[in-house]
């Protein structure tokens, strides 16, 4: 069982000693973060719902800060693209959520799919 969650940064670069400096215009990247999505029903496994809304940041700031732990590195934006799963993770996903539809506010597990991912979910074959 796999999944992970695929997030669009975009970091400002900074010399870490004086003297240096950075060509004008390549201060700023734009790179891709996967996050390990954890296992259904274990510890933070709602990463999606207190991160997430419709398949988008819900809290740009908060999104940045957790970005910044993530690289170690200022980010300016963050920017959710998907959630990666194999098929066994998001059979996984929706009974955890099945069995829980209360703390979600939703009378089904696609209302709340759609509600904090969108339509944001890639399931894949096999694992990686």
């Amino acid at each position: 069982m796999h999944g992970q969650y695929v997030f669009r940064v975009r970091v400002r670069l900074q010399p870490a000693q004086p003297g240096i400096s950075l060509e004008s215009g390549t201060e700023t990247t734009t790179v891709t973060v996967t996050r390990e999505a954890p296992e259904p029903g274990t510890g933070g496994w709602r990463f999606f719902r207190e991160t997430l809304w419709r398949g988008e940041v819900a809290d740009d700031a908060h999104a940045r800060r957790l970005a910044e732990d993530w690289l170690d590195l200022p980010v300016e934006d963050v920017s959710f693209s998907e959630l990666q799963a194999d098929e066994m993770y998001v059979d996984a996903l929706k009974e955890e959520i099945a069995d829980d539809l209360a703390a979600f506010k939703a009378d089904t597990v696609s209302e709340v799919l759609s509600k904090y991912l969108g339509s944001s979910i890639r399931v894949e074959s096999g694992t990686n």
